[in-house]
């Protein structure tokens, strides 16, 4: 899924069962222009347990029912063997000098789940970005870090689901070279159709014979 501008309905992945995520360090610094006077900064890092309440109310605001996540079904797709999440977070804080004021703790701006399967395979569970960071590159840069770390771990190809009628994520996912592969019918809890999209993160893979991410789950 992802949540980067007002949209009906979203991609989501799958129900998988708990398990538990290795872990790894990113840090990146970005620097956003925000209308025409001022600008974001933020970085890329790893979850940490504290996060959870945070990125599960994110979830909440940014899809509908049937959509958004429940806070075991999102835990479980965090822990999950194989998986990973990267977190958005604002730079804009530190501590205060002498005579200045201080700024704000850092916020959550968005995050990314995402999972190497055992066969090679990477799957997309979710991008998330609060409103007020959307159409800044978050979103783009989180899906960027993720593909990075998937392919340092020797994927070759990745997956992810969009609902059908979410032109906004399809046009999205379109820009970063995602295709569709297939199509899963009443794949959302609402009846609602799911394309399937692929990435090839090496050149060759896309001689090869597109297939479905793990198994019976997109069956």
């Amino acid at each position: 899924m992802v949540a980067l501008a007002s949209s009906p309905a979203v991609p989501r992945a799958p129900r998988p069962p708990l398990a538990l995520s290795p872990t790894a360090s990113v840090i990146k610094t970005e620097q956003l222009r925000r209308s025409y006077n001022g600008r974001v900064l933020f970085t890329l890092r790893d979850f940490r347990r504290e996060d959870f309440e945070t990125l599960w109310r994110i979830d909440q605001s940014c899809f509908p029912p049937g959509i958004s996540y429940g806070r075991l079904e999102l835990s479980a797709y965090i822990r999950r063997r194989g998986a990973f999440t990267l977190v958005a977070e604002s730079a804009e804080s530190g501590q205060a000098e002498r005579g200045e004021i201080a700024k704000p703790a850092p916020s959550i701006l968005g995050f990314i789940v995402a999972e190497a399967s055992r066969r090679g395979m990477g799957h997309i569970i979710t991008i998330d970005v609060v409103l007020s960071a959307r159409r800044f590159g978050v979103g783009s840069r989180l899906l960027a870090a993720a593909e990075e770390r998937l392919q340092s771990e020797g994927v070759a190809q990745v997956f992810l689901e969009a609902a059908v009628d979410n032109k906004t994520a399809l046009a999205f996912y379109k820009r970063h070279d995602y295709f569709v592969v297939k199509t899963v019918p009443r794949y959302y809890s609402n009846g609602l159709d799911a394309f399937v999209l692929q990435k090839d993160l090496l050149p060759s893979t896309r001689e090869q014979p597109a297939g479905a991410p793990f198994g019976s789950q997109l069956e």
